[in-house]
């Protein structure tokens, strides 16, 4: 990994942080550092792993449905600190 203070790089904002698949901007403790994108083609996830993406999937879902519903939404007890879309998830997943 490469660190760098180049002006370029330090004001570097993607959504999901990568530039066409081929190199990552990562920031650690003000430092933008850029790495190889990682490759997961060869990773297999495990049983329990499914699961818990299957799981997580579901708890995304159930929050939409609360975000998106404006009087679930209002009515919703958020956990302090959070928003409602958040609450639903941690409540969904018994956090």
């Amino acid at each position: 990994m490469a660190k760098t203070k180049n002006p370029l790089f330090t004001g570097y904002k993607l959504s999901s942080g990568a530039s066409d698949k081929q190199f990552v901007v990562k920031k650690r403790r003000g430092t933008a550092i850029i790495s190889k994108y990682p490759d997961m083609s060869n990773v297999v996830p495990s049983d329990l792993q499914k699961t818990e993406r299957s799981r997580f999937a579901a708890a995304i879902k159930y929050a939409k449905s609360i975000v998106h519903d404006p009087v679930l939404k209002a009515n919703y007890k958020r956990h302090p600190g959070s928003t409602v879309y958040h609450s639903a998830i941690k409540d969904y997943l018994g956090c």
